[in-house]
């Protein structure tokens, strides 16, 4: 016997296996879509190369884009019209003071002397006589003032050696010059000082002996001075001192 028929408007179950071959019938078998895309995207770029390679090669011509360039009249601008010259400034004019008329001075109005009471003559006094010119008396010169007389410094008293409270002892005469019979007399010059010392002695005039010169000296170096004085004042001086070496008073 034959099977029914199914009815209409029942769904035929079909297996899984056939749906899925329905869906993916336009893909070929183990390839995605991912790998087409891909394969497409590389099928491209290849193209794109070899075009380039082409173009540098110059197997295929550029295509050169024309540029259309419009042109249009240009009208040139109107002539200017000129311009008036400007004027300059005129330098101003100096103003002219006018200095106003000299007005003739108004007269002076007089008075009419009253009539006098009287009719007698009043004397008048004659004016004096003007003394004569007398000429300019010349004052007398004035006597100059006496010179300034500059102040005459007070004497200078010079310093003493021969005061006999100064017990100066007298020079030893050298035992080598008693021999050898030297005799003489020597004058030395002697800086005193204020207080009565010496300070400097010089040979003025010499003996003529070395030994007695400086005999001499020795003994003057010891020796006490009163000082020069300059009114009250003591000061320092020179002085010579005179000293004799003879053989009959030694």
């Amino acid at each position: 016997m034959n099977a029914p028929l199914p009815r209409a408007g029942l769904a035929i179950a079909t297996p899984a296996h056939t749906r899925s071959r329905r869906r993916g019938s336009a893909l070929p078998a183990g390839v995605t879509r991912r790998e087409i895309a891909l394969a497409l995207l590389a099928i491209a770029t290849l193209h794109v190369i070899v075009i380039a390679a082409l173009v540098r090669a110059g197997i295929i011509e550029t295509p050169q884009v024309v540029q259309i360039i419009q042109a249009a009249l240009v009208q040139p601008p109107a002539p200017e019209e000129p311009k008036p010259p400007t004027e300059l400034p005129k330098p101003p004019q100096p103003r002219k003071t006018v200095q106003p008329a000299p007005q003739p001075p108004k007269p002076v109005p007089v008075l009419a002397a009253a009539p006098a009471p009287n009719d007698t003559p009043v004397a008048v006094a004659p004016p004096p006589d003007p003394k004569p010119d007398l000429p300019p008396v010349a004052a007398p010169p004035v006597p100059p003032a006496p010179p300034i007389q500059a102040a005459t410094p007070s004497p200078v008293a010079p310093p003493r050696f021969d005061a006999d409270y100064l017990d100066n002892p007298t020079p030893a005469y050298p035992s080598m010059a008693r021999r050898m019979g030297e005799e003489g007399k020597v004058v030395l010059r002697v800086f005193v000082e204020a207080s009565g010392k010496p300070s400097k002695i010089e040979v003025r005039t010499s003996s003529g002996s070395t030994r007695l010169d400086d005999a001499a000296s020795a003994a003057v170096w010891n020796w006490k001075f009163v000082p020069a004085r300059r009114g009250e004042e003591n000061v320092a001086a020179w002085v010579l001192v005179p000293i004799s070496f003879s053989l009959r008073n030694a």
